[in-house]
This record gives structure tokens, sequence and C-alpha cells, in this order.
């Protein structure tokens, strides 16, 4: 079983840089062919997929949130980290860590000041 953890600050003012990071835990995120990826859930609203990072290391982005959005990964803690640039109120929302059909349990992030 892969397990998924989320992590890091539940408050963003706007205008600044969100960061989260998934620990995993069951799986090495170097394994072939598979995924990680970053999904979110604004408050009232469906899921949004942000992006993902592959087992080789490459990032692919959701078109809309592409100039905002940095996916990178740390082998050595088998973790993999969100960057979200410019964050303005309507990026707040809970934040998941995917290895399908594996979540992470989610991490709330309000943007406010």
């Amino acid at each position: 079983q892969v397990l998924l953890e989320e992590s890091g600050p539940g408050l963003v003012k706007p205008s600044q840089t969100l960061s989260l990071t998934c620990t995993v835990s069951g799986a090495s995120i170097t394994t072939n062919y598979y995924f990680w990826h970053w999904v979110r859930q604004p408050p009232g609203k469906g899921l949004e997929w942000i992006g993902r990072m592959s087992f080789s290391g490459s990032p692919i982005y959701s078109p809309s949130l592409k100039s905002r959005t940095s996916i990178s990964r740390n082998t050595s803690k088998n973790q993999f980290t969100l960057q979200l640039s410019s964050v303005t109120p309507e990026d707040t929302a809970v934040y998941y860590c995917v290895r399908l059909p594996d979540w992470g349990q989610g991490t709330q992030v309000t943007v406010s000041s």
C-alpha cells in the first residue's frame, strides 16, 4: 500500500508562493511508470488537476496553472513538492497528492491577508 502525506503551511498571504511537500511511503517515487500528481478542490467546487511528476523526473502542468506552477522531487527523501506562485484567494483549496489509486488525506490551504 502506498501512503502519501501532504505537509506545508495552512495559511499563505496573497502574492506569495504556496509550497507543499508530499512524503511517500510504501513505494519509491522513481518506480517505473508511477506518476505522482497534485490535485486541489476549492470550496464548493470540483477537483482540479494541477500537475504531475513522472518516475523519471519529468513534470507536466495544467495549462491553466502552468505559468505559476513548479513540481520538483527529492529522491533521497522520497518526496515531491508543489510550488504555486503569486497566489490569490482563488487558490484557497484542499490540496491532495495522489498516486492512483492512492490519495493523501489532503491539506487545507487558505490564501488570505
